[in-house]
């Protein structure tokens, strides 16, 4: 059966926004669902931030798949500027150009330059894209990743979504777009950005939601395998880990587990496992050593 498209304005509260997630198997506490209720009918940037792996970029990428928009993803990293986000021109085209219109004999130099500088010869990076896309969900992923001027220069087009380009003038979004905003707080965002956008701590999960995110995004497994799994998982972040694992890695553990032909979390299968929830040799050690695995 199709599912209908459904609009912003088509979600009356946080409960209803928390059964239009279910359907898509995101599991949202009414914390969450109110902040991204309240991002939604107000039309302002939503700003999640926490740990790695509880589900922020996830949230973005379930958004549009309701909303049946494009997702359109802005990873941020260090040294990335305005030019790398909004728009480039595609000079070699340009150039295949101006040669077939000397080749035709074309002398006009302002009808030439004219030319060159039409949007077919722009490339459109992220912001361009989010402004020129409706509807569309624009995600700026892992934003503490980026430098300060890059920072105070996404406030300014997400206090408007105007971009201006001198060769060809001003672009404004007709809707603007749905902006997730991410950050793992590997460094603090300046306030003037998080005072333009809806702010929400995005928390590992309980053991209760993590049982059942992990029933529902992997219907093979077991709640046998679920509840130890979890219960593993919550061990592991009460432990001093350089880094613990999120509900991303506790999905990726549970599926080479299920890969492997378990119902149920066996240590050694678990110890055998453990690269796909912990990425630093210094924690698995630490677990191994400390018999994190087993569950009483």
């Amino acid at each position: 059966m199709l599912r209908r498209t459904i609009r912003a304005a088509d979600i009356e509260s946080p409960e209803k926004l928390i059964e239009l997630l279910d359907r898509y198997s995101y599991l949202a506490d009414e914390g969450l669902a109110t902040a991204a209720f309240l991002a939604l009918r107000m039309g302002r940037p939503l700003f999640l931030e926490g740990e790695a792996g509880v589900g922020k970029t996830e949230l973005a990428k379930t958004l549009a798949e309701l909303l049946k928009a494009p997702l359109i993803r802005l990873q941020c990293y260090e040294g990335l500027d305005a030019a790398q986000a909004l728009y480039d021109w595609d000079f070699a085209r340009q150039l295949l150009h101006l040669k077939a219109a000397e080749a035709a004999g074309v002398t006009d130099v302002a009808r030439l330059e004219s030319e060159i500088y039409d949007r077919r010869f722009l490339i459109a990076r992220p912001l361009l894209k989010a402004v020129e896309t409706q509807p569309s969900v624009l995600l700026v992923d892992e934003i503490d990743r980026a430098d300060d001027e890059f920072e105070a220069f996404l406030l300014e087009v997400l206090s408007d979504f105007t971009i201006s380009i001198p060769e060809l003038g001003t672009i404004k979004a007709a809707t603007p777009p749905v902006v997730v905003v991410t950050s793992n707080r590997t460094r603090e965002v300046h306030d003037a950005l998080k005072r333009r956008c809806l702010y929400h701590w995005l928390e590992h999960p309980g053991f209760d939601r993590e049982v059942a995110i992990l029933l529902r995004r992997l219907p093979s497994c077991t709640e046998t395998l679920a509840v130890q799994v979890a219960g593993a998982a919550e061990r592991l972040r009460a432990a001093e880990l350089i880094k613990p694992p999120g509900v991303a890695e506790t999905l990726d553990w549970t599926e080479a587990l299920l890969t492997l032909g378990a119902r149920e979390l066996d240590p050694g299968l678990a110890a055998a496992t453990l690269g796909a929830a912990l990425k630093y040799r210094e924690d698995v050690e630490a677990v191994l050593a400390n018999g994190l695995l087993r569950h009483g």
